[in-house]
């Protein structure tokens, strides 16, 4: 059993079986998947009472890799001397770890070339400005995936196929950065609001539900009926979409989608585009109450260099060029971290907390 991180409510507990277990490795090792074998030396960044670290021991061991273990330190420069001194070819984490050792390789360049040829993303969105940076400047390919506690946890992984060659790198870019397509044995499906199916184009939205081999099916002394379909489809409460290929799009979480005016705001697009800016070194988005739109867009901004100031005005411009007005935040709170949970991720049900007591400001 294996309880969920609780970043939008209280952690519930999950329940998987040896052959889930067995079966999610096997499948997510594949070349088309994680593409694993004993050629590889694998930095496991996600610590291991989160989801099983994602598998990665036992798909290590069923492809023969080498397993390399950190400690609780996960400050970038530690994991920098790790992948040097290991010689560290591949390695998952989430996004914000990510970031940090991007930002500290781009300001102290290493002496020699690292081995990393790719990293593995889940937990949250890969911004496309660090995708595409890690591989310009460094050669170093970030892989995009998506899944949960409850899908043991990996559901869809994005990489390119043979089709998408001939397309320019701004459209290898737009795939790479969705969630990407289910592995053999996972099936998935976008229901709109009225309970019908959204067709796969890419663009309609819904909610995102999930079954299969790997999937819970219960939690542990829980009603289980909010979470489940009379059919056994899983809720997952994303909002998202499918495209003609089946690649996977997370456009947001049911709760941290923000409600203005009658219109949706996705607060997983503006913190990408915020965090592509070149002074930003992290941002996140809440929903904050509005007596006139019900709801309205909070940023908060962590900056690389605190003495490098940005306006108001300036963000809202460089945020003009890709979002309607309705959407665009009008407040921005400098802070000096964001609160993550003991994974790395945003916490936003802490952050929702610390500004209802009204300690953003």
């Amino acid at each position: 059993m294996c309880y969920t991180s609780g970043t939008t409510g209280l952690p519930k507990g999950v329940l998987y079986s040896h052959r889930s277990t067995f079966l999610h490795a096997s499948t997510i090792l594949s070349p088309n998947a994680g593409n694993f074998s004993n050629r590889d030396t694998i930095l496991l960044v996600v610590p291991q009472f989160h989801v099983m670290a994602w598998g990665f021991p036992y798909m290590c061991l069923l492809a023969g890799s080498n397993m390399v273990l950190p400690s609780s330190n996960l400050q970038p420069d530690a994991i920098i001397k790790i992948l040097k001194e290991e010689k560290v070819n591949k390695a998952n984490g989430v996004p914000t770890i990510w970031l940090g050792v991007y930002q500290a390789i781009k300001k102290n360049p290493p002496n020699e070339k690292l081995a990393l040829e790719e990293y593995l993303v889940g937990g949250s969105a890969l911004p496309k400005s660090l995708i595409e940076g890690f591989e310009k400047d460094f050669g170093i390919k970030g892989v995009q995936a998506w899944g949960m506690t409850e899908t043991s946890p990996l559901g869809t992984l994005s990489r390119l196929q043979p089709k998408h060659e001939q397309l320019s790198d701004k459209e290898k870019l737009e795939i790479r950065a969705k969630q990407g397509i289910g592995f053999p044995g996972v099936e998935l499906r976008i229901v709109k609001d009225d309970g019908s199916l959204a067709p796969r184009d890419g663009k309609t939205m819904g909610e995102l539900q999930i079954k299969g081999a790997w999937t819970v099916s219960s939690y542990f002394k829980m009603n289980n009926h909010e979470s489940f379909t009379e059919d056994g489809w899983f809720k997952t409460g994303d909002v998202s979409t499918i495209d003609e290929d089946g690649y996977m799009e997370i456009k947001d979480r049911t709760k941290d989608l923000i409600k203005s005016g009658g219109e949706w705001i996705s607060s997983v697009a503006l913190e990408s585009a915020l965090m592509s800016h070149p002074k930003i070194k992290e941002a996140t988005v809440i929903a904050i109450p509005d007596e006139k739109w019900v709801e309205r867009p909070l940023a908060l901004i962590v900056l690389l260099d605190n003495q490098d100031k940005l306006t108001d005005d300036e963000l809202i411009g460089f945020l003009s060029r890709d979002f309607a007005k309705y959407q665009i935040p009008r407040d921005y709170v400098y802070i000096n971290e964001v609160t993550k949970t003991s994974v790395g991720k945003f916490d936003k049900k802490e952050i929702r907390r610390l500004f209802a007591e009204g300690k953003l400001t």
